[in-house]
């Protein structure tokens, strides 16, 4: 999306590891038992560290890109009714609306209708979509974010606090603020009232307690809260492929995870990208129910992670002492359950781990393409997952560039082509060229009806509105000849030819990392095509003959608007 620059010129705490805090023995306070990585190393992560800022500054970066392309974000307005209309192919949806400060009332007519207005959504419940709670237990904290004084160590860390006292999480912010979740009770105390709501004296005292024996003061308070938490998930996400809920409006969890915005974005952009294709005629509206089935399985996930790591947190955990002599080898993350979930939920939490299910955009041997050139799992680039990270070196300007993310948030198909040796694929690459330009092809069919008049300076797509063309070679970028070595076709994507010549620490003795990385030969190459959201669609052989365009034809005749065609015989 091009909003990295712009979110972190905010200066947002960055997390490179968690502290973990425990009782101390013999009841002197808490002491720190262990640290641990917030993106572990076998997280083949961008950026290996968790950015904590404030989500009205996210939000007011979002805004901003969006007036820039015409779209204005009008508040403060809420939804307080809105009908469906079966019999409108155009505007189905009739919504109105109430200005919450002057109560004028307005109505307007819309193609879909997404809802992300929280826990206590009104569309959801127009809709007769109930909320099934996981447990009958609630668990109350209270919230406070503010500046203080404290000779507490780790204060600039994020923390997991257990003491005997309760328990408490720490999360460092911009601006030296600190955010504090200080656990109050839970539905299961003896004396349990879900109407009393503490103060923030009460919270504060509560929080000085469980950081005994550290000394802590609040100069400024910029925001206090308390609320309950427990674990829920609709019944289904969408109505008719025209109504759609989103964020907390479908799941509700904990936020010590932090998985509310960053789920919630990812439901949108799912979302976002298929609307595009749908209302761009490139795609079947039957597409619009992916978006349950593969958002709905991830939210199960997140709860049922959420549900162990909320109850944990609530529990007193042994003291290092304790778990010591309680275990055998003395292996003290083996006791603490605690430590064990954490580390387990962190490949998912970081969006790494990640997979959406076998469905039309992601190819598996039961999808309707047969072709037996699709490599499944004879290869690294898992269909549902993200695209593994890569540097690589682009041969117009020698910069070192990351591959993954060389092609913006734009709505199209990305389409990687691992070219490998020159001299054992170039009969494949250039045949691979030629049938993207044969009638009847998925390129062919969807090519621009403005393509002669498009900028010489259009990086992204020139052809067309729906691809985008990257080719990497298994090759040192000065021995890269494009006039002599690539297509025509692909030359026209001067931006995107890459030289596969960087040294990669997790692939060390690989003569071409990238390649490496998606467990693609050196002599052979691959193709591989990576949705609009960066997830893998499908990983084909890179073969001379049609068989390559063959097999692509295949897979994107699953979902798109038009009939694909078919070439000849593939040379193996």
């Amino acid at each position: 999306m091009g909003l990295k620059r712009k979110i972190m010129a905010h200066e947002p705490a960055k997390v490179h590891e968690v502290s973990i805090w425990d009782p101390a023995p013999a009841g002197k306070g808490i002491s720190r038992s262990r640290t641990s990585p917030a993106c572990p190393k076998f997280i083949d992560a961008r950026y290996p560290f968790t950015a904590c800022l404030h989500q009205g500054y996210i939000e007011r970066v979002l805004i901003e890109d969006m007036s820039q392309s015409g779209a204005n974000v009008q508040r403060p307005w809420s939804i307080i009714d809105f009908h469906h209309d079966p019999e409108d192919s155009g505007y189905p949806l009739e919504v109105s609306f109430r200005h919450k400060q002057t109560n004028r009332t307005e109505t307007a007519r819309a193609k879909y209708l997404f809802s992300a207005t929280g826990a206590q959504s009104m569309v959801r419940d127009r809709l007769g979509i109930k909320l099934i709670h996981r447990e009958p237990i609630s668990h109350v904290w209270g919230v406070i974010d503010g500046v203080v004084r404290t000779d507490f160590p780790d204060i600039k860390m994020k923390c997991t606090i257990h003491s005997d006292h309760g328990s408490m999480m720490i999360i460092p912010r911009e601006h030296n603020l600190t955010r504090f979740y200080v656990q109050l009770g839970s539905s299961t105390d003896n004396d349990f009232d879900p109407h009393k709501k503490p103060t923030q004296v009460a919270v504060q005292v509560a929080a000085r307690n469980i950081l005994l024996p550290y000394q802590i003061a609040w100069e400024h308070v910029e925001w206090f809260s308390v609320y309950p938490i427990s674990q829920g998930s609709v019944e289904r996400y969408a109505y008719a492929n025209r109504i759609f809920l989103g964020g907390d409006s479908c799941h509700t969890h904990s936020p010590k995870a932090g998985q509310g915005m960053n789920t919630a974005f990812h439901d949108s952009l799912n979302l976002a990208w298929k609307i595009h294709q749908v209302e761009a005629g490139f795609a079947k509206n039957s597409i619009l129910s992916t978006y349950e089935s593969e958002r709905r399985p991830i939210a199960e996930l997140l709860l049922d992670f959420d549900v162990r790591y909320a109850a944990l947190f609530s529990q007193r955990i042994p003291s290092v002492k304790e778990a010591g002599e309680a275990s055998q080898d003395h292996d003290q993350g083996e006791v603490n359950h605690f430590v064990k979930t954490f580390k387990e939920s962190q490949e998912f939490t970081s969006g790494y781990g990640i997979l959406y299910p076998a469905n039309e955009f992601n190819w598996s041997p039961s999808h309707r393409a047969s072709s037996p050139h699709f490599l499944g799992r004879r290869c690294k680039l898992r269909p549902g997952y993200v695209m593994p990270s890569a540097n690589v070196t682009r041969v117009v300007d020698a910069n070192v560039v990351q591959l993954e993310q060389e092609v913006p948030l734009n709505g199209s198909f990305r389409i990687f082509v691992f070219a490998g040796s020159p001299s054992s694929t170039r009969q494949a690459l250039f045949d691979f060229a030629s049938n993207l330009q044969r009638p009847g092809s998925f390129y062919a069919a969807y090519r621009r009806s403005d393509e002669a008049t498009v900028s010489c300076h259009e990086r992204h797509n020139p052809h067309s509105l729906f691809f985008t063309v990257c080719t990497i070679f298994a090759a040192s970028r000065e021995d890269i000849a494009v006039s002599e070595m690539v297509p025509l076709l692909l030359v026209r994507y001067s931006h995107h030819i890459y030289a596969d010549d960087t040294w990669d620490a997790r692939v060390p003795d690989a003569t071409a990392s990238a390649h490496e990385k998606m467990g693609l030969e050196v002599k052979k190459g691959g193709v591989a095509i990576v949705r609009p959201d960066g997830h893998v669609g499908c990983a084909v052989q890179l073969v001379e003959g049609s068989g390559t365009v063959d097999a692509l034809n295949e897979y994107f005749g699953a979902f798109v608007t038009k009939s694909m065609g078919r070439g000849g015989t593939a040379r193996l």
